[in-house]
């Protein structure tokens, strides 16, 4: 027996509510179905932020908002300008739930609870009576003349309208490529540096502004660095790795990093106020208090590893020892060997080919009546609620247009 829908999105995650429910607004006479494989749905939404829900950023204009995407960054603009981070906050208001911006940008629902996201999509499904269909995990899915077919493993059912909200789903991807579309290979985005090194070792939790870059590579990143029982962390390596998810893959995550732990003070300047600072306390010992905007511990390491004796004052550094010293201030080199998934954010840089998708209506070019939303296509963006902005603005557009 067939079950027929008007339209029936694959995926209950955060894409797949949204779609649905701003489908059902706009016309209520449609029937719809969410098919979710697992026995929850929504399970992303409830982790992600630390159990708090990352909803979106406080970045208001597309033009900037763009630049947070390492891939998608073109594509995003102009549905961006149909509806952005500020439309999502209204969106959620109307939706009884309101929204506050943290000192980074990031925003959340004041209730700090997911629980507050997942009710909110719950309790709007249930009202406009879309149906939610668990433990159904998609076998098949083909075009018959003016329908769609979609087989899971206990139920045929056909739609008019396919929407595929699935994420980083390999089984969903396989089945599109057997329908002719490209898939950009998925490559892990969003993750932390695994490094042992002596001047680190012993300094878990020290964290300062930095500007990171990959030997040999044009990645740079600049931003808060977070020194970890594992390696590095922080903004400014979450950025490097989604910036150079491929190029890292490529590289087998085996790579050499430069760190200025100056930000953006060069070598030669970083001499120059090292001369000063000699002058200045002659008679006090180097490694004793940090001079530089970052904690006295991780002063104390690098002094060391410029090797410098603990006790060395001031007036007794020799010249070699100065430009070890401001070397190891403004290009510290460390091995990568690995990485770690960064919480349970795991974001992944590959999905369905851009080239393939009508970005004013998030419809397929090779077939009709058949629509993407959020992680499927090959978008991502760095940490801090871009990616939830990327499945509210596909899903609203494409709602939109259905």
């Amino acid at each position: 027996m067939i079950k027929n829908f008007d339209i029936i999105i694959v995926g209950g995650g955060a894409a797949g509510f949204f779609t649905a429910i701003n489908i059902a607004e706009k016309n209520p006479k449609l029937k719809i179905a969410i098919l979710e494989r697992g026995k929850e749905v929504l399970s992303k939404v409830r982790v992600s932020g630390g159990g708090r829900c990352n909803v979106t950023h406080a970045c208001f204009e597309p033009n900037e908002l763009v630049k947070f995407y390492p891939r998608g960054e073109k594509e995003l603009r102009g549905p961006f300008h149909q509806f952005c981070s500020g439309d999502t906050i209204e969106w959620f208001e109307k939706h009884g739930v309101e929204l506050k911006i943290e000192d980074d940008g990031r925003m959340f629902p004041v209730s700090n609870s997911s629980q507050t996201i997942i009710d909110c999509f719950l309790e709007a499904t249930g009202k406009l009576g879309i149906k939610v269909l668990t433990g159904q995990s998609v076998q098949s899915i083909f075009k018959a003349e003016n329908h769609w077919k979609i087989d899971t493993q206990d139920t045929n059912y056909a739609t008019e309208k396919l929407v595929l909200a699935t994420g980083s789903n390999p089984k969903i991807w396989e089945m599109l490529q057997t329908q002719g579309h490209a898939i950009v290979s998925p490559v892990p985005s969003l993750f932390t540096f695994n490094i042992k090194d002596p001047r680190i070792k012993e300094l878990p939790g020290v964290a300062a502004q930095v500007t990171v870059h990959v030997k040999d590579t044009k990645l740079e990143s600049t931003g808060p660095l977070l020194i970890t029982h594992w390696g590095m962390s922080g903004p400014a390596i979450l950025k490097l790795s989604a910036w150079g998810a491929r190029t890292l893959f490529d590289k087998n995550y085996q790579f050499t990093i430069f760190v200025n732990w100056l930000n953006d003070v060069d070598t030669e300047d970083a001499e120059k106020i090292l001369k000063d600072l000699k002058q200045e306390h002659a008679k006090k010992a180097v490694s004793k208090k940090s001079p530089f905007d970052f904690p006295n511990r991780l002063w104390e390491s690098l002094v060391l590893a410029s090797a410098i004796e603990a006790e060395t004052k001031w007036a007794d550094l020799s010249k070699i020892q100065l430009q070890n010293l401001a070397s190891q201030l403004t290009k510290a080199t460390f091995q990568v060997n690995g990485k770690s998934t960064f919480k349970e954010e795991f974001v992944t840089a590959g999905g369905i080919d851009l080239k393939e998708i009508n970005f004013k209506t998030m419809e397929s070019k090779l077939h009709q009546n058949l629509y993407f939303a959020g992680e499927i296509v090959n978008i991502d963006a760095i940490t801090g609620g871009f990616n939830f902005q990327n499945a509210w603005t596909s899903g609203f557009i494409l709602a939109n247009n259905i």
